[in-house]
């Protein structure tokens, strides 16, 4: 802008911004330019050059992943299924499984990079989706949320729930490789050796095991669009979400090397099961303690025409050809879930006593009892979170309220549990 023939100091000479609408102002001899004015004179520059601007340099340029980025280690199933044995209790089943399942994976990755050469004769190793059924309770999350810890490849846990079909309100199915670019800082050569964890699939199956003739948006319309992906093919995701950011740049990832692994309760697919074994046949020569264990733990027999007819797709079961079983909790594991893992409830609460100077010691006989109740109440492994809340949230109102300076020690017997998950009061912390 120019006053009384000269530049006004205070605004751009070139296109006429004041100061107050810019972040800086460059004076020159006679002259001023913003900062935007820079930026586009460099971009008319570069143009005129033949070069790319900047900021097309940077995008061109992949993301690198500084945790994802290095080689692979060949971790072996034995050194994996002894790492989830120090955070889930039981399940040995499920454990070889999942742990062959992930060795298998990083066998393929390893394999394909020193084949990049294609040769027709050579044999491609596809890859193995699992899916673990189990009952509420049993560690099929846990499992997963153990082994993320160990993997040095990009892993992420995604909730079936959410997804509808595409078109619907709800989230597609494309958001779950999202939340694995989010992983590995957009690298999209790392999330392509990802392994996804998605929980709760048997929550979006059909509701009959005919096919469908009307549209069902969150069961069998999800299923469809989960095929490609989990066999192996390429999506075009939106990182920051398709609904909220539709004008973003889509990313194309190939999910041939991405490991699925899916888990859900199936609750009732035990009467499917006891119908194709037929188990309500009484006969005199069987064994009722065999047969009594056999009704107790009916997933063990559970194969692909189960899951079929409880609402999956034949389409998505072909593509989850190993099938592993968590076997049912009972007492003496229920107890050793209280005090045995790394994470052990009862060294969690004893933590957090500690931190109020209050040594926690919990005997065995309230660990059966608490043991007892959950099994009592078939909530598996979380219902013994919730008993312990309710035996020991009075203590911990009132201790951080207590001021005494000696360390004290609360003791919990059988009776004190019995009391306060019946509703009484009483107080039990002592001098040491």
């Amino acid at each position: 802008m120019i006053r009384n023939g000269k530049p006004s100091p205070n605004h751009c000479s070139f296109c006429g911004r004041s100061k107050d609408d810019v972040i800086m102002l460059i004076s020159g001899m006679d002259a001023q330019i913003c900062e935007l004015c820079v930026d586009k004179a460099g971009e008319l520059v570069e143009q005129e050059l033949g070069r790319p601007a900047r900021h097309q340099q940077e995008e061109e340029q992949p993301k690198k992943s500084a945790r994802y980025g290095g080689p692979l280690r060949l971790i072996p199933p034995g050194e994996i299924k002894s790492f989830l044995d120090e955070y889930v209790i039981g399940q040995d089943d499920a454990k070889k499984v999942l742990s062959v399942a992930v060795y298998n994976h990083y066998k393929r990755l390893l394999y394909g990079q020193k084949t990049k050469s294609p040769d027709h004769n050579e044999v491609e190793i596809e890859k193995s989706n699992v899916l673990f059924v189990g009952q509420t309770g049993t560690g099929k999350t846990l499992l997963a949320k153990s082994i993320a810890k160990l993997l040095n490849v990009p892993f992420t846990i995604v909730d079936a729930t959410v997804f509808t079909e595409a078109g619907y309100v709800g989230e597609d199915v494309e958001s779950m490789l999202a939340r694995l670019l989010q992983v590995c800082d957009y690298d999209v050569e790392a999330a392509e050796r990802g392994i996804v964890y998605i929980d709760e699939i048997d929550k979006i199956a059909r509701k009959q095991d005919n096919p469908s003739i009307t549209r069902d948006v969150s069961g069998e319309g999800v299923q469809q669009g989960l095929l490609k992906m989990l066999e192996g093919a390429e999506v075009l995701v939106p990182p920051q979400g398709g609904r909220k950011h539709p004008e973003q740049k889509l990313l194309k990832i190939n999910t041939t090397n991405i490991l699925f692994i899916c888990g859900g309760a199936f609750e009732g697919i035990d009467k499917i099961i006891a119908r194709r074994l037929n188990t309500q046949v009484i006969g005199y020569n069987k064994d009722a303690q065999q047969e009594r264990i056999e009704r107790d733990n009916l997933l063990q027999y559970v194969n692909h025409q189960d899951v079929k007819h409880y609402g999956l797709i034949p389409e998505l079961v072909g593509r989850l050809p190993v099938i592993a079983h968590l076997d049912p909790l009972d007492l003496p594991t229920l107890r050793l879930i209280l005090t045995q893992p790394r994470n052990a409830l009862v060294r969690q609460y004893e933590k957090l006593f500690a931190m109020e100077d209050i040594r926690l010691e919990i005997q065995p006989e309230a660990v059966d009892y608490i043991a007892e109740k959950a099994l009592e109440y078939k909530l598996g492994a979380r219902g013994l979170r919730s008993l312990c809340e309710a035996i020991l949230t009075d203590a911990m109102f009132e201790a951080p309220s207590i001021d005494q300076k000696e360390p004290r020690t609360l003791v919990i017997d059988r009776a004190y549990a019995e009391s306060k998950l019946q509703g009484s009061r009483m107080a039990r912390l002592k001098a040491a």
